[in-house]
């Protein structure tokens, strides 16, 4: 039988088909000024993060950013994604996550080497703003090709990605919010989470004799007690989201919605690469072709598609298209 052509070959490649049906965990406090989502990426995290070899520091922070947007995306009502990146002068030039309205969760973080090195040196291991440096924040939701992309840019601030997407919030969303993120190596692998609040005006299912004063005080005591979650309770898969949310917040009563499934969501394919060669001149792909091939990696899942260079025909001329 023929081989497919490729750029009507839109099969994933090898790649885990991975699901974690309960990923995300929405809740809310009744009659309170506070909702929040409880992520937990189990095996999945695993699956995406050991897709590159990178040094744990930069897998940690790789993790965080994946269990963010697993947590932010849960606000789209509407087909597309949403996409977290960071690009900084730091070791970690490049950090990137996005989760569709699906569920499909897919990352990575580019980092080089040389620059990482002397901070290694130093011995413990280095924050997310020694590893990113200076850049900015990018927070995105993509509604497909037909709509218009929103997109907030702010400056990177924080010691850590969860102040980093505080200051975000505050100064580009005017949002109350509390995240704490959490991703470790461990015996079964490597494992990501995420706990995030938000403090919604005080309308539709706040209690009505709850003044300005009192919502205020709701939210402080709601983010007091999330704070004492610790980093062991968000990454233990033996500890049921309910209990955990039940635990930390039993004093002020806590309500589970509908979980979410998550899942491993790289979206490549020879078909979207082939049209993607086929924007450039022929001369362009002469100059990309190695011994007779075409070699394009997906940064996502690090998986080489190879394209014999007599397969693939550019136009004379042509300017390339942007990804």
């Amino acid at each position: 039988m023929a081989q497919t052509p490729a750029f009507l070959d839109g099969g994933r490649p090898p790649v885990p088909d991975l699901v974690v049906p309960r990923g995300v965990t929405p809740f809310f406090l009744p009659n309170r000024p506070v909702r929040g989502r409880l992520v937990r990426l189990g095996p999945l995290a695993d699956a995406l993060l050991t897709r590159h070899d990178n040094h744990p520091s930069v897998t940690r922070l790789a993790g965080q950013a994946l269990a963010l947007v697993a947590a932010l995306s849960t606000a789209l009502k509407f087909r597309g994604s949403f996409s977290l990146q960071a690009k900084g002068d730091g070791p970690v030039s490049m950090l990137l996550a996005d989760c569709t309205e699906t569920g499909a969760l897919r990352g990575y973080a580019r980092a080089e080497s040389e620059k990482l090195a002397p901070l290694l040196a130093e011995g413990d291991s280095p924050a997310a703003n020694e590893l990113l440096g200076d850049g900015y924040l990018a927070l995105t939701v993509d509604q497909g090709p037909e709509q218009n992309r929103h997109q907030g840019i702010v400056k990177l601030e924080g010691g850590n990605l969860a102040e980093m997407v505080l200051h975000y919030f505050e100064t580009s969303e005017q949002l109350r919010c509390m995240v704490h993120l959490a991703c470790e190596q461990g015996p079964g692998g490597w494992r990501a989470a995420a706990l995030v609040l938000e403090k919604i005006a005080g309308a539709g299912g706040v209690d009505p004799d709850l003044d300005e004063a009192a919502q205020e005080e709701s939210w402080r005591t709601a983010t007091a007690l999330a704070a004492t979650v610790t980093d062991e309770e968000l990454l233990d898969d033996d500890l049921a989201p309910e209990r955990l949310l039940y635990r930390l917040f039993h004093t002020e009563g806590v309500a589970v919605d509908r979980a979410r499934a998550l899942s491993y969501g790289c979206r490549c394919s020879r078909a979207r690469l082939a049209g993607i060669l086929e924007g450039f001149s022929d001369d362009d792909l002469d100059h990309m072709s190695v011994e007779g091939d075409i070699v394009m990696t997906c940064e996502f899942c690090n998986h080489d598609f190879r394209f014999p260079r007599a397969d693939v025909h550019g136009k004379p001329d042509a300017t390339p298209d942007r990804a």
